[in-house]
């Protein structure tokens, strides 16, 4: 850990505090928009982030994948209250005495929480990137926070994740130079094209 790097949980409610502020902005007109996901909708983004902030937050609880499918529908109700309830419940749990050191059970093994902790971050933040893309807001979501992001996902990624959309969690790498800002190199990293 570096000196500047952010302890436990800090870093997943920055990641969630970047994300609430992108959602504050999404109106229903927004909710058919296409995103940097491409078989995701508005809607559908805005549906799995809460639902990712859910499951995150029941993982570092018990240790276990909760059960479930489907993300629930988020948008019939007020969707900003909605995620700040999750984003508060996984925050709590990264938060918890412990769970920095509880082993975590994903669906390709064991993880302790000061690693998921990155993972839960990087997905609520690369989502609040693609709202924030699909709605024409700016994209450039708190610099030092998505360089710290990339820094950990580069290293936590396997290629074995990697697929076309639809059949993998993250497309193939995005090229894209160096100056780019740090939100865009992360999501490239993570196969969206900024």
């Amino acid at each position: 850990m570096t000196d500047q790097e952010p302890p436990g949980a800090e870093v997943l409610e920055r990641a969630c505090a970047s994300t609430a502020t992108v959602l504050a902005a999404v109106r229903a007109a927004d909710f058919r928009l296409p995103t940097p996901c491409r078989s995701w909708t508005v809607k559908d983004v805005i549906n799995h982030v809460i639902g990712s902030a859910a499951f995150y937050a029941g993982l570092a609880e018990t240790g276990v994948m909760p059960a479930g499918g489907e993300d629930a529908d988020h948008t019939a109700g007020d969707l900003g209250a909605a995620f700040a309830r999750e984003a508060g419940r996984v925050v709590a749990a990264f938060s918890a005495p412990g769970a920095m050191g509880k082993i975590m059970e994903m669906p390709f093994g064991g993880i302790p929480g000061s690693v998921c902790v990155w993972l839960a971050a990087g997905d609520i933040f690369t989502h609040g990137w693609d709202l924030a893309k699909a709605t024409g807001q700016p994209s450039d979501l708190d610099p030092e926070l998505a360089e710290r992001l990339l820094e950990r996902i580069e290293r936590l990624l396997p290629d074995a994740m990697r697929g076309p959309e639809g059949q993998a969690p993250f497309g193939p790498k995005v090229a894209v130079a160096d100056s780019a800002p740090a939100a865009d190199r992360l999501a490239a990293f993570e196969g969206r094209q900024p």
